[in-house]
Order: structure tokens, then C-alpha cells, then sequence
């Protein structure tokens, strides 16, 4: 009994980075333009720590590319020593790079709130902190759109117990994070956050979302 209470301490432990600050956030009334490969689009999600968000959507048929990075905040060039203060306002968000004949953003939309829990403010599991925040940040109106209407659909089906706390903000400048932070789950799946957090909701949405996993 003894060794299994040390086992949860330790796991309930486990985190991304666990800090909390107040943070002002970046509202833009327009989103910035991004240049894209001819027929793909962009699709930018933050829940939670990148590590798991990037793992989930990389398994994602018709998904080219995912990118770790910050985005929402005020300051410029962060790094993600800055970040984790929890003042420079940015989220860890991951930038997807996917093909709308494959995969739907909709679709995207629907794995993205499947995988993560929108109700928690400002956290997931044991990461707390403004960074850990659950957002989506729209390129074009028909993305606002979805979002909007999606959230508005699984309130009033009350597909989560407690309110849904997602917020929906116009893109800003998405920040690229550092080397190590790209592809962080498949190049560190004995590391035991991944171990005990990220391999989860892989093994979840593996059992979900069977027919939208690249072969």
C-alpha cells in the first residue's frame, strides 16, 4: 500500500511546466494572414501542454504538419522559459498544416475537444498556468463559424458535465517553439509524462477515432 500511495504522489506530480500568473491576452480583432501550400489550410489549437496536443494530431490522416509553438500573447519571440511565467499572455498551441479533402477542419474541431478537457480554466490535469489554456484561434470567418457553433452544440447537448470555458480569438502571430519541443512524444515515449499522460489519450483516440488514423 505504501509503495502505491508513493506511485500517485508521484504521478500527480507530473507536468508540463505548473505555474500560474496572471497574463494579459492578445485580442485581435482580424487574424494574420499565413501563407500555405495551394489546396491546405491552417488550423491552430491550444489544450494544454503541446507535447500531447501535437502527439494527438500527428496520428491524424490528412494532417502534413504539426508545429509546437506560442501564440495570443504580447510578447514578441518568447521562449518557453518566458511562457511558463505565465506573463507574456501566450498559450501553447500547436499549428496544423492540413489538407480539407482529407481531413475537414470541423473534423479537426472534433478531435481536438475529444482529446483535451475544455471545461478546466486555465489547466489540464496537473499543468495550471494562463499557457495551459483551451483556445482555438481562427483564420477566417467560416473557422470562427464552426467553432462558435460546435461549442454552442455540445452546451446545449451537454456533452461535458461542467461548462465549456474555450475561448475563440482571431489568429495572431504563432511563435514557433524550440527544436526540442517538435515531435516531443515520438522521440521521448519512455519519459513519464508522455508515459503516463500522452501514450492515454493516444491509446484513446486510437479506439475513437479508428477510421480518421493514418495507416
Amino acid at each position: 500500500m505504501k509503495k502505491l500511495i508513493l506511485i500517485l504522489l508521484a504521478f500527480s506530480t507530473l507536468s508540463c511546466q505548473s505555474q500560474e500568473r496572471k497574463s494579459a491576452f492578445l485580442e485581435n480583432k482580424q487574424p494574420v494572414k499565413m501563407n500555405v501550400e495551394k489546396g491546405l489550410e491552417l488550423a491552430t489549437f491550444a489544450g494544454g501542454c503541446f507535447w500531447c496536443t501535437e502527439a494527438v494530431f500527428l496520428e491524424i490522416e490528412g494532417v502534413k504538419k504539426v508545429v509546437s509553438g506560442y501564440i495570443g500573447g504580447t510578447t514578441k519571440n518568447p521562449t518557453y522559459k518566458d511562457i511558463g511565467t505565465g506573463m507574456t499572455g501566450h498559450a501553447e498551441a500547436i499549428q496544423i498544416t492540413f489538407d480539407p479533402k482529407i481531413v475537414s477542419f470541423g473534423e479537426l474541431l472534433e478531435i481536438f475537444f475529444a482529446t483535451h478537457d475544455p471545461t478546466t480554466l486555465n489547466r489540464q490535469g496537473n499543468d495550471v498556468g494562463t499557457q495551459y489554456r483551451s483556445e482555438v484561434f481562427y483564420y477566417n470567418d467560416d473557422q470562427k463559424q464552426l467553432t462558435q457553433d460546435y461549442i454552442s452544440l455540445m452546451t446545449s447537448e451537454k456533452t461535458f458535465k461542467n461548462p465549456i470555458v474555450t475561448r475563440v480569438s482571431a489568429a495572431s502571430i504563432f511563435y514557433e517553439a524550440e527544436d526540442y519541443h517538435q515531435n516531443y512524444y515520438n522521440l521521448n515515449k519512455t519519459q513519464s509524462y508522455c508515459s503516463y499522460v500522452i501514450t492515454p489519450k493516444i491509446d484513446k483516440l486510437k479506439k475513437n477515432f479508428k477510421d480518421k488514423l493514418k495507416d
